[in-house]
This record gives structure tokens, C-alpha cells and sequence, in this order.
């Protein structure tokens, strides 16, 4: 085996990559484990990455890759070489990886000025590219060593028990996160690489190219082979746009989590049409383990990482389920006033698919309190999200039990925050 000498090394310790390796990385670095619908510009249906090879499991190349760079940096620049080889063999289409690799071989020869140090006519764009993911791969591995152990994004307040997984993406990092939902309460069990759209963040209207940002839920699962080459090993689709959405005038469709086409292992980090990319490896692990109808996603400019626990959370929480409480006994003593007096004025609902304005849903209110009787409510199941931009949002979905029933209709609302008072500005019935 070659090894580089002491200026070679040090030239490629100097390269604004390895200058960011700040903490250790020869762990992995996680546990092993919208486009709008087809158009022109997409490539035609290609050849899938094969789910036999045993190399491609999800999140194992950018924990290779990230072990990569650590040993550059620790001036083992040959196990490096050998290491960035077999990468490259496993992943030819990893083109981060290919540029890890060339900048390695090229110190043999010569020192490096820069992360891709590579001659014209590589386009330079393209180079801007990969030099952001490796910023951003690296960012995120060292933010996952500073964030204290358990906590999660502070827009989980409360899951339901029977949502399993939850999601969330913050965009600075260009990052998605896997939890697990269980009796001690979210834990993270994955976290991958992610494109968001060409134009970056804050959907507002059809083609804009962005991703939106917000609280959604994963609608369905679509079969990979109905699908072109451009959307990978398949895709989930999520519900923008929602309540929120609409009632904020933003348009638009087709928002999904989706993977990459055959040509690439991972796309630049503004690569989509508003939707969010992940490599086809860590698509397929939210394939087999996420649930459509029972997935919230959360999609962030920025993650705010809590304690489960904390404080801030808890009192958000109590202080909620206090407001819930009251509208719900409110409901069960059909006091028909006071219930309404929860509900905006500019209030919309939905249920068996038919739109309903707060004219017609105080009808709907008075016949269901009528049918109730004075029987107590219970509300089971209650997941809450909250959601903060230029207002305060509280997504809320239970199940609505009314005394000596045993089931009942399962609700969403949405509660917005109006000076000190929560009123909803969105009801449906969604099961």
C-alpha cells in the first residue's frame, strides 16, 4: 500500500472538507439499518438499483464516506485511498464519494487547494453542488453529536400510540429523520441525506419549485413501477396542501418523499420540484416501515431539538389539553354558544368529502350535541403537533367517543392561536 507523504496530507487536511471534520466520525453515523407528477423534463422509466446488493443498505455509504474523511483528516490519508476505492466500487453512482476519491488520488500527485480539486471543463455548478452536500452531510453528523440523547423536534408534542413512526426534515441541514414511536415515546432510529427543491423552501404556488414547509401526513405508498426512473425506488406521497395551506391562498400538488433515479446514489441539495429525495436505499427503509394515514411528517426550515420532557413542552402540552378539555365538555353539555365560541369566523370543515362554512357546521354541531344527550365525551388516541411560523398552529387528531359507545368518528383539527385564545379555523373528519 502507498503512503502519502507529510505535504500531500497536510494539503488535503487543509481542503475546506476536512477543516469542518471537527468531531470523530469513524462511527457510522446513524444506526445501520413536489414533483409534480412526471413531465417532460423527467428522465423515462430506467433500470432500479439492485435491492439483492448487500452493500446497499440504507445509511451505510455516507457513514463509510464520513469515515472517509476523519481518516483524511487524521493524516491516514492510505487507509483513506483504500477505503474511498471500495466505496466507489460499491456505490459507482455516489458521485460525492467519486470526488472524495479523486481529490485523494490527485494528492498523490500534487497539493489541493480545495474540496474537488479537480481541472476544467468540469462544470462548475456542478462542483458548487457536491461542495454544499459535503457541507451539509457534515454539519449534520456533527450537530447529531452535540444534541443531548433523546430529544426531539419540539413540534412533537404528543403521538397517538397507534402512530408508529414519525418524520421530520430540517432543510438548513438538508436532513430527514426517522423516529420510532413506542411506550417511552419517540426515539431516533435513522437520519439520512435529503434534496429539497431547486428554488429551496416555503411553497406558496403550483411550479414554484419549492418544498413546503409545515405538518403534513403520509397519504399512501406508490409501486415503484408505475413510476419514472426520476423518482427511484418509489415514493409517499404527503397531504399538501393542508388546512393551513389552503387557508394561507398556497396551491399546488404532488409533494413526495421519493428517491433517486439510476444515474445517481444522492442529488444536490436543491435538486427536486418541491418534493424531498432521499438515495434509494434510505427510501426503501421508510417503504417498508412507515404507515400511510398514520405518519406525521414535519418538514422545518430548521429542527429546534427539546427534551422529551422539557418544561417548555409539557407546558404547551397541559396548557392545550386544558382548551381541548373545555371545548369538549362544552360539546357534551350541548351548549351550543359556548362551543362555537372556539371556532374562527372564517372557520371551514370537511367531512364525507362534502366543504362546510361555519353556518353549516354550527347545523352539524347542533345535530350531533342533540344526538349525544348530555353524554360525557372521551377523546382517545390524541396526537398534538405544533406548528410555529408567523402564527402559532396546533394540529390536533383524536378519537371522539361518546359515553357507553364503543367507537366513534376519529377528528382533525386545526387550532390557531389569536392573542391568548385558541380557536379552530379547520375541522374534519378523516375516519
Amino acid at each position: 500500500m502507498m503512503h502519502f507523504g507529510p505535504c500531500a496530507a497536510a494539503a488535503i487536511v487543509a481542503s475546506s472538507l476536512a477543516a469542518l471534520m471537527l468531531a470523530p466520525c469513524g462511527a457510522s453515523a446513524q444506526p445501520p439499518g413536489g414533483d409534480k407528477k412526471p413531465h417532460k423534463e423527467h428522465a423515462r422509466r430506467g433500470a432500479k438499483p439492485s435491492r439483492s446488493d448487500g452493500a446497499l443498505r440504507d445509511g451505510q455509504a455516507e457513514a463509510r464516506l464520513l469515515g472517509i474523511l476523519e481518516l483524511t483528516r487524521a493524516g491516514r490519508t492510505g487507509q483513506a485511498l483504500e477505503q474511498a476505492q471500495r466505496l466507489v466500487r460499491d456505490y459507482p453512482n455516489f458521485h460525492l464519494a467519486q470526488l472524495t476519491l479523486g481529490d485523494l488520488l490527485s494528492a498523490r500527485a500534487r497539493p489541493l487547494g480545495q474540496f474537488g480539486d479537480v481541472p476544467e471543463p468540469v462544470p462548475g455548478d456542478v462542483l458548487q453542488e457536491l461542495r454544499t452536500e459535503a457541507r451539509r452531510r457534515v454539519a449534520a453528523h456533527q450537530q447529531q453529536q452535540q444534541r443531548a440523547p433523546g430529544s426531539v423536534p419540539s413540534e412533537f408534542l404528543q403521538l397517538a400510540p397507534h402512530y408508529g413512526h414519525a418524520i421530520a426534515v430540517d432543510a438548513t441541514l438538508s436532513r430527514l429523520y426517522l423516529f420510532e414511536n413506542g411506550p417511552g415515546g419517540l426515539r431516533l432510529v435513522a437520519d439520512y441525506y435529503a434534496s429539497v427543491g431547486k428554488l429551496g423552501i416555503e411553497k406558496t404556488a403550483e411550479g414554484d419549485q419549492r418544498t413546503p414547509l409545515g405538518v403534513y401526513f403520509i397519504t399512501g405508498r406508490l409501486d415503484p413501477a408505475t413510476l419514472r426512473d426520476i423518482y427511484g425506488a418509489g415514493a409517499l406521497p404527503i397531504n399538501y396542501p393542508n388546512a393551513l395551506d389552503q387557508a394561507r391562498g398556497r396551491t399546488g400538488s404532488g409533494i413526495w418523499l421519493h428517491g433517486t433515479p439510476s444515474s445517481q446514489y444522492a442529488r444536490a441539495p436543491l435538486a427536486t420540484d418541491g418534493c424531498v429525495a432521499l438515495s434509494n436505499p434510505d427510501l426503501e427503509r421508510l417503504l417498508r416501515t412507515v404507515q400511510p394515514r398514520a405518519t406525521p411528517v414535519v418538514i422545518a426550515r430548521s429542527l429546534q431539538w427539546v427534551a422529551p420532557d422539557s418544561r417548555q413542552s409539557a407546558q404547551a402540552r397541559r396548557a392545550f389539553e386544558a382548551v381541548l378539555a373545555d371545548w369538549s365538555r362544552a360539546k357534551s353539555r350541548g351548549n351550543l354558544r359556548q362551543l362555537m365560541s372556539y371556532y374562527t369566523a372564517d372557520f371551514k370543515a370537511r367531512k364525507n368529502r362534502a366543504e362546510f362554512d361555519l353556518g353549516e357546521w354550527t347545523q352539524e354541531l347542533q345535530g350531533e350535541t342533540a344526538a349525544l344527550a348530555g353524554r360525557t365525551l372521551q377523546l382517545k388516541d390524541m396526537s398534538l403537533l405544533r406548528w410555529v411560523d408567523t402564527q402559532e398552529t396546533m394540529v390536533v387528531t383524536f378519537g371522539e367517543v361518546a359515553q357507553g359507545e364503543r367507537t366513534g368518528p376519529v377528528r382533525r383539527q386545526y387550532w390557531t392561536r389569536q392573542g391568548s385564545q385558541w380557536r379552530i379555523f379547520h375541522e374534519g373528519i378523516i375516519g
